[in-house]
């Protein structure tokens, strides 16, 4: 069975996009009209922009989104995934990519959340850090036990855990971990704790557009970040996609259950390959490959 996987913020770069916009002629109808919705040439900054312009939540979400979901309506009747899921923002491409709501809609959705999120980061000073070579218990005890908000908030492979929240409180538990063995325990270079309780202000923002916005039926299961299982139902799935601001992102039990439920390849759809990394640490046997497609005629 195929699943296909859209990747988060990180994976961004200086170029992406260009060549969906030069060889397809859907890549640049669909760009333009992202131009349209967002109001600013975000093809400028994607396509020629510095790293710093890139790395602004508010334009590196949407253009992530935009990269994956414009390869994927682009793969056309090549693009036939049996299941579907995301890592964090991703969530929303993969939601686009198997019919559950409209380009228009996702795009604007993904611009209100990373607004929503770069305004909560602002009115609470924030990190996060990603912990090796640890059991997640273990990270999650040494959390609870920190003075301050610290939370697990990225399950991304067994023995790679990252963790949000407040700046003090992300020290103390870095100095911990390393005690308790952590291989690393380093501060990333973000700004704020996404997946944490200081993400409430944004949940709430998103909740509301997220509800005014109408979701159709998936073609196939969404493998949702807060339940790590299969969802069709779309009032399940709106629930779900609200919570996620500040609940961790279940990305290892994702891929568990999805190759317990029948996946043999994952596809990454979108900039870089970390996702495939990712799957390969979580099942060294589940196949893995980027998303490619054919210049159009």
């Amino acid at each position: 069975m195929n699943a296909y996987i859209f990747p988060g913020q990180g994976a961004q770069f200086t170029g992406m996009g260009l060549d969906l916009y030069e060889k397809s002629p859907i890549g640049q109808e669909l760009f333009e009209i992202a131009n349209d919705i967002l109001g600013f040439s975000i093809t400028d900054t994607m396509f020629e922009g510095a790293a710093e312009d890139l790395k602004q939540t508010k334009v590196t979400q949407p253009a992530i989104f935009l990269h994956s979901v414009i390869l994927a309506k682009v793969l056309g009747t090549n693009f036939k995934p049996d299941m579907v899921a995301g890592h964090s923002l991703g969530e929303f491409s993969a939601l686009v990519a198997n019919g559950t709501m409209t380009f228009e809609d996702g795009l604007k959705l993904v611009s209100t959340r990373a607004q929503a999120m770069q305004k909560a980061c602002e009115v609470q000073p924030s990190t996060m850090a990603a912990v090796l070579g640890l059991e997640d218990a273990i990270v999650e005890k040494i959390c609870a036990e920190t003075a301050g908000i610290v939370v697990a908030a990225n399950y991304n492979c067994p023995g790679q855990l990252v963790i949000s929240g407040e700046i003090d409180a992300i020290n103390t538990a870095c100095e911990a971990l390393k005690a308790a063995g952590a291989r690393r325990a380093l501060v990333l270079p973000v700004g704020g704790a996404f997946h944490s309780p200081l993400m409430e202000p944004a949940r709430e923002e998103l909740a509301a557009a997220i509800e005014a916005t109408t979701f159709g039926k998936p073609i196939c299961p969404i493998y949702q970040n807060v339940t790590a299982s299969a969802v069709m139902d779309e009032a399940e799935i709106k629930a779900n996609l609200i919570s996620q601001l500040t609940a961790p992102v279940k990305w290892t039990q994702s891929v568990q259950q999805m190759v317990s439920d029948g996946a043999t390849l994952f596809t990454e759809v979108g900039p870089g390959n970390v996702l495939q990394g990712l799957v390969k640490k979580i099942n060294r046997d589940s196949q893995t490959a980027s998303a490619t497609f054919e210049t159009e005629a």
